[in-house]
């Protein structure tokens, strides 16, 4: 009796902050979807009334959807490959016994809790300015021209920019996975002759599995909503390079005054987004069930 009336008392406790996660979830979508199915724009908020599906054929026939479709993905596969390559190298480099270890470890995160419009700042004026940046000047120290790197490799620059901010975290995730792992293992493989590569491929890496897919898992949600560092350093451009699902929303229902069609785009980003989160956790599922 008392666990009943414990459990009855846990879920009222509870419930006032489900009711406001769910209020904070579904207002939001409710709205969206009504707008999808509604012409509304800034520039002449007199036109209304239901609009079908011409909201989503607007969004889906506009230039920029498919190369737009193709930079969100790109940007998602380049940032997991860069942040899990050197995420599991500079693992493996802070695993070891070292000098002033804590400091270091300190430093390698510090990236992590820098704002994105802040990061994106920094590297589009201070670090890829071709006339006064950071990398223009080792550029002109080995007597080579700077690189335009925002204006030639503008989609590269914003996978570079946001791996730069999600590579702490992976190696966070990866190095404290690792420092799970017995020594007593790694040892055992050292006497029976297995190399520093083979002991890597067979021992630590297979280790690694659980947290590379989670680490995969999250970086791949907030990945698909990178806005702010496109926003600040390309602005999509030039032409529609460097544009984002995400960012090709904003133009078409701020930029482009077309509330109806960014409603329709939003749902096509959650359609999507889901889509990729269904492959994820299966993937991550039979990872975990392994």
């Amino acid at each position: 009796m008392a666990t009943k009336q414990s459990h009855r008392l846990a879920r009222w406790m509870m419930a006032p902050s489900v009711f406001v996660l769910l209020i904070w979830m579904i207002v939001p979508l409710a709205l969206t979807i009504w707008f999808a199915f509604q012409r509304y724009r800034l520039t002449n908020p007199n036109i209304k009334g239901f609009a079908g599906l011409s909201n989503f054929e607007f969004f889906v026939t506009d230039p920029a959807f498919w190369p737009a479709i193709i930079n969100t993905l790109l940007i998602v596969v380049g940032v997991l490959v860069i942040t899990v390559g050197l995420g599991i190298g500079l693992a493996l480099m802070l695993d070891q016994p070292i000098w002033g270890q804590g400091i270091v470890r300190i430093l390698m995160i510090s990236p992590f809790f820098v704002m994105p419009p802040v990061a994106a700042v920094v590297w589009k004026h201070e670090l890829m300015n071709p006339t006064w940046g950071v990398f223009a000047a080792v550029s002109r120290f080995f007597g080579q021209e700077p690189v335009n790197w925002l204006g030639n490799y503008p989609l590269l620059s914003i996978i570079v920019i946001v791996a730069w901010q999600w590579l702490p975290f992976a190696t966070l995730i990866l190095l404290t996975a690792m420092q799970s792992l017995s020594e007593e293992q790694k040892e055992a493989a050292e006497m029976d002759g297995a190399n520093v590569f083979r002991r890597f491929w067979y021992i630590i890496l297979p280790h690694l599995a659980r947290a590379i897919t989670v680490v995969i898992l999250i970086q791949t949600i907030y990945l698909l909503g990178v806005y702010a560092e496109i926003q600040i350093t390309t602005g999509g451009g030039p032409g529609f390079a460097s544009t984002n699902l995400p960012f090709l929303i904003y133009n078409t229902g701020v930029l482009g005054g077309n509330i109806g069609a960014g409603a329709a785009g939003g749902l096509v980003a959650v359609v999507l987004a889901n889509i990729v989160a269904i492959f994820l956790m299966r993937a991550v599922g039979r990872n975990l069930d392994a």
